[in-house]
């Protein structure tokens, strides 16, 4: 492994996914995976790594050089090699992995959709938002669009036939959906609309990977009302799709230009004009005024898939920081810095190298347990039996949506930064790939909601819901599995988690008490520090879980060095990691309100 060969640790997976979560056996109890075993998914990872390292690594430099190309009439390029690197996951199955294999995907539980994506977007992940945001639009349709054809458009959309995008934001709008202008008038045919309108910020909203694309577009309808609630959903296809599902001729949504960023260049951002060029056709999905609610179905999604994004980029900031400190020599060890004749030593040798790459390792691996565990919480969800738990378990991920979010991508972006600390003047020039990582992680935190919103989404709604029920369940969990880890043999951490535990309810406490008092602004102001808090007491959580399942496999296999780290992976994130959650909880109920002075700014 060298710094600037991408890189994925599958040792750890299997941890994840087989030691602490037990996943194969767990998956194996729903009648949808009951084929599948852990030799299965092993040889799917392998596979998953292969292709992140031979097809889709070596694109990601020289398609952030080149970026994509429009020539100004609505038609966009990608970059070299994009192309081939889309056929050889379409002809693998790999485009829609979680996707059912009877519709084009791959029929593999979304457990291991999270597992592969961490492999996929750390090898390129302005290639990866492509199949992404297709997938996505591909269910909503499948289970909204017409019946006559949603099969066999979803089909088409998995196997990677045709593409998908996401046209939510205006200018002028932004995050302020409820005040899109974008007008969708009932034409003549049944369920079919004109729209008329100009979306930006559109990821992929053309591309020269697949032959067709579907646009799900919102739009108000000209009974609608003002607000969110007056918005509608329309599929509203490049080309149009006749009713036998041959392709005809080309509608009028166009790009009207791809914007210049900071970072994904190989991901194509577009405005598109709908009705500038022609008339746009769409077709309704679901019902008038019900777009908002079904585009959250893959807004949701989305916000899980950008969490991911971001422990993808913090695996792949300190696999590359790792390997780097490993090879570069410089300096002198601190313990022979006065002989002039010491060696020159790895920069690994330094011990502030090593802090910062203990930050990067506990960051990126408690990422790692935390989105795989969700997504199995997903699919027991979704999949299982158990109609109470199915429904306990949907609960735990709408609440933790929000925040797994807004942690992961911006620890992404900060593991990302510390990557270029450690490659020190040679991170920040494009010689090495971490300065890419900076630039392209940054999106992360703004995108699909930014990680304010997904604060206020947080605690405006998500702590509310049934008086406060999915939270008291979350902690009803954290201290049952405190209570399990002191009696063995972890009293000292999980004292300090359960206090941390216990701050972060007085907390919530304490913001209710201002929703109470109609103190909105106050409550509001403190959000984003709470989530942060939220998540810092997640991801110890996680650290604790997997020291003591390490614990226990030491009996049997020795001192791993695997398992050996994440026992100081606990010790570390306890003394070092956990105590600004003590500050951030110390500050929400200090009851400060200075900011909220608009004369001051």
């Amino acid at each position: 492994m060298s710094s600037t060969s991408f890189y994925t640790d599958l040792r750890d997976l299997h941890f994840v996914l087989f030691d602490q979560l037990a996943a194969d056996k767990k998956l194996a109890g729903l009648p949808r995976y009951a084929d599948f075993d852990r030799e299965v998914y092993e040889a799917t990872l392998a596979e998953g790594k292969r292709l992140s390292e031979e097809v889709l690594a070596p694109i990601n430099a020289p398609g952030d050089r080149e970026g994509c190309h429009f020539d100004g009439e609505g038609n966009v390029r990608t970059p070299k090699g994009y192309k081939e690197a889309w056929n050889a996951l379409k002809d693998g199955g790999w485009l829609a992995v979680s996707a059912p294999s009877e519709l084009g995907g791959g029929g593999m539980p979304f457990t291991m959709a999270m597992a592969l994506s961490e492999m996929m977007c750390g090898a390129s992940m302005a290639f990866m938002m492509y199949p992404g945001l297709s997938a996505g639009a591909a269910r909503v349709i499948l289970s909204h669009g017409p019946e006559a054809s949603r099969e066999r458009i979803a089909h088409k959309m998995f196997s990677g036939d045709w593409g998908g995008t996401m046209c939510l934001t205006e200018a002028g709008a932004g995050s302020s959906v409820g005040d899109n202008r974008c007008r969708a008038t009932p034409a003549d045919e049944p369920g079919v609309y004109l729209l008329e309108g100009e979306k930006i910020f559109i990821s992929g909203g053309d591309q020269d990977l697949t032959d067709n694309i579907v646009h799900l577009v919102l739009a108000r309808t000209p009974s609608a009302g003002k607000g969110t609630k007056g918005l509608s959903l329309f599929m509203v296809p490049k080309f149009w799709i006749e009713a036998d599902g041959s392709l005809g001729a080309r509608n009028g949504a166009h790009v009207l230009r791809i914007e210049e960023k900071m970072g994904i260049h190989g991901s194509s951002t577009c405005v598109l004009g709908l009705g500038s060029q022609g008339p746009c056709r769409g077709v309704l999905i679901g019902q008038e005024n019900q777009g908002i609610e079904l585009m959250f179905l893959m807004m949701n999604e989305a916000r899980i898939g950008v969490a991911a994004q971001g422990q993808a980029i913090a695996a792949a900031a300190y696999n590359y920081a790792r390997a780097y400190a490993r090879e570069r020599l410089q300096g002198q060890s601190v313990r022979d810095m006065k002989n002039p004749d010491s060696p020159t030593v790895p920069i690994l040798q330094h011990p502030d190298v090593r802090r910062m790459l203990m930050i990067q390792k506990v960051h990126s691996e408690t990422m790692r347990s935390l989105l795989i565990k969700m997504a199995l919480s997903f699919d027991l969800a979704h999949e299982g039996t158990d109609a109470g738990e199915a429904e306990r378990l949907r609960g735990r991920v709408d609440l933790l949506t929000p925040i797994l979010k807004a942690t992961c991508t911006d620890v992404g972006f900060e593991m990302a930064v510390l990557a270029v600390q450690v490659f020190g003047g040679y991170g920040y020039i494009g010689e090495y790939p971490v300065e890419q990582l900076v630039r392209d992680a940054k999106i992360c935190s703004i995108y699909e909601g930014t990680n304010g919103i997904q604060a206020m989404d947080l605690v405006g709604r998500k702590l509310r819901v049934g008086g406060g029920a999915l939270f008291i369940d979350w902690m009803n969990e954290a201290n049952a599995q405190l209570e399990k880890a002191a009696a063995s043999g972890f009293a000292g951490p999980a004292e300090a988690l359960g206090k941390a535990v216990q701050l972060l309810a007085g907390s919530a406490m304490h913001l209710a008490g201002l929703g109470k008092a109609r103190k909105v602004e106050a409550v509001m102001a403190q959000a984003t520090p709470f989530l942060k808090m939220f998540g810092t007491v997640l991801l110890g959580l996680e650290a604790l879980e997997q020291a003591t399942v390490a614990a226990a496999l030491r009996v049997q296999r020795g001192d791993d060095p695997l398992l050996v780290g994440k026992q100081r992976n606990l010790e570390f994130y306890v003394a070092t990691l956990l105590p600004p959650a003590i500050a951030l909880g110390k500050s929400i109920q200090s009851g400060d309100e200075s900011c909220l002075d608009p004369s001051l700014f």
